[in-house]
């Protein structure tokens, strides 16, 4: 009856979220366009599917995605597992060096939940289309796990050693800046949009989980300073690398191409 109960309240609530959605498409197309709407009843199921699709994804969270990652993260931070103690005994304090099994999960966690991120396989997708095949789909999308990863593993740091948010954020949009100068102008964009839709549906509740339990685990840290600011980590560093494979992707394919050249050129002599 729980379960019922669960699955209702999400739908109803889901319906509500999405209602406004619906009213400014229907808006736009039959006032504004003053156009019927092709294959009404195809649209209809889609709508239908999006509904119960949203509903069972929110009740998944709340039963397993969230319960884990703060498990996890409270698991690997306690004093007794860093410690490598069952004991009763109050373990001493502990080096920022010796969490180095969250930095890990935090790594490992970021890149595999990207990895299977809808937005993302979408964008690289379309990348991949518009390029010619210049852009690698798999390429892009790893490249934008790794950077996922190591933002989440630097953000999990920060939590542990209780340093500012702002004193991560800010070089590090700095470096973006720079780094934008620098790269090839056809991969800017891709790199700004990788940053946005790697923090959707499977990524953020993980990670905001991750940080959350993180933060109520570690003493001295505010799971409502610290337990948040992971997201930022997340959509910051895949800026970062997106650029930097641009770059050496441009750097490749100029060696490629003077070494051409030059054969070319020994060719003819």
């Amino acid at each position: 009856m729980e379960a019922f109960n669960l699955l209702v309240g999400t739908l109803l609530s889901t319906v509500r979220d999405v209602i406004p959605i619906l009213v400014i498409v229907v808006f736009f197309q039959l006032v504004i366009l003053r156009r019927a709407f092709n294959d009404l009843r195809r649209l209809t199921l889609g709508f239908l599917c999006v509904l119960f699709g949203l509903a069972t994804f929110l009740i998944g969270l709340q039963l397993a995605l969230f319960p884990i990652g703060e498990s996890m993260a409270m698991q690997l931070a306690s004093p007794e597992f860093v410690c490598g103690t069952l004991s009763n005994e109050t373990p001493p304090l502990n080096k920022w060096y010796d969490y180095y099994w969250v930095y890990i999960f935090a790594f490992t966690i970021g890149v595999s939940t990207t990895i299977a991120e809808p937005a993302l396989i979408a964008v690289a997708t379309k990348a991949g289309e518009i390029s010619g095949g210049t852009i690698k789909e798999l390429e892009l999308r790893l490249v934008v796990a790794l950077g996922v990863g190591v933002g989440v593993a630097i953000g999990t740091f920060r939590i542990i050693v209780g340093y500012p948010l702002p004193y991560f954020i800010l070089p590090g949009y700095l470096f973006v800046i720079i780094q934008t100068y620098f790269a090839p102008k056809s991969i800017v964009p891709i790199a700004y949009d990788s940053g946005g839709v790697t923090t959707s549906t499977v990524t953020v509740p993980i990670v905001a989980a991750l940080g959350l339990g993180l933060a109520t685990q570690i003493e001295g840290a505010d799971p409502l300073v610290d337990g948040f600011g992971l997201i930022a980590f997340a959509s910051l560093f895949p800026i970062m690398t997106v650029m930097g494979y641009g770059q050496l992707s441009h750097y490749r394919n100029q060696r490629a191409q003077r070494i051409e050249i030059e054969q070319e050129s020994a060719t003819q002599t």
